[in-house]
């Protein structure tokens, strides 16, 4: 009975870690998701960035020659117009390119961290249902006792019920071994070795094939067979044809303890 409590235990530990597996999932496809991207924008950024330079100048400068007034008056005049300018201008596509920002190991701690404390709750819930049970018994006593004999007796009834079902299986099995084959069958047993593998009878029990050092039951009109572990753990008693009176339920179960309610 503890080894099927311990296994509904770890098959509900297992469950609910199945459950945050899809959470984990998550995670991970959204980190890599998120790595994928700023991969491919930071080549983009890096490779697609183009700068362009341009110069030019240009310098206006008018001479007037001579010596005469009008001459003078020109110059000063029209040297006034007289200019010079160089222009240098570079431009580039950094505004228009993407600018990723990659996430910190903080970042990644963080989005970790819950998952992993949520794991550990999974692991850890059996204990404070452990917890919980001991501290509402030591504060009432009656209650837990009354608890653990509805509990202890839950466990009989379905002992007994599972011994009910096995023996039921046992008697089908053996009554289908008794019943007569078809003559073709016996011919291929005798003539062909290849198939006697599968035309063989089997064990009551376990559905074993029958081999040497196999039982068979020397009741007659019995001839049940059993592999020698399942007569072992019979207690070398056929179930077929004893009466059930005469059987304990030890036979049947783990426990050598007598099915017996508790008040």
């Amino acid at each position: 009975m503890g080894s099927g409590l311990l296994g509904a235990k770890t098959g509900l530990k297992v469950r609910e870690l199945l459950e945050t597996l899809p959470i984990l999932l998550l995670l991970v496809v959204l980190c890599g998701l998120d790595w994928a991207l700023y991969s491919i924008f930071d080549t983009i950024r890096h490779h697609s960035f183009l700068q362009y330079s341009f110069r030019s100048s240009h310098k206006l400068e008018v001479k007037v020659g001579g010596d005469s007034m009008l001459a003078r008056l020109l110059r000063k005049t029209i040297g006034a117009l007289n200019t010079s300018s160089e222009t240098v201008m570079e431009s580039n596509n950094m505004p228009c390119l993407p600018q990723p920002v990659g996430l910190d190991a903080r970042a990644y701690w963080r989005a970790a961290v819950p998952i992993g404390l949520l794991v550990c709750l999974c692991l850890l819930q059996a204990f404070g249902y452990r917890l919980r049970r001991v501290i509402a018994a030591f504060y009432f006593p009656k209650r837990e006792k009354k608890r653990i004999l509805f509990l202890y007796n839950d466990l009989l009834k379905k002992r007994a019920a599972f011994t009910k079902l096995r023996r039921a299986a046992i008697l089908r099995r053996a009554r289908q071994q008794k019943a007569p084959r078809h003559p073709l069958a016996d011919i291929l047993h005798r003539g062909c070795p290849l198939l006697r593998r599968w035309l063989r009878r089997r064990c009551v029990v376990c559905q074993a094939p029958e081999t040497l050092e196999s039982y068979v039951c020397r009741t007659l009109d019995c001839e049940a067979v059993y592999c020698w572990s399942c007569w072992d753990n019979m207690r070398q008693r056929c179930p077929v044809c004893t009466p059930r009176e005469e059987l304990s339920s030890s036979a049947f179960s783990d426990s050598n303890d007598d099915t017996a309610y508790a008040g």
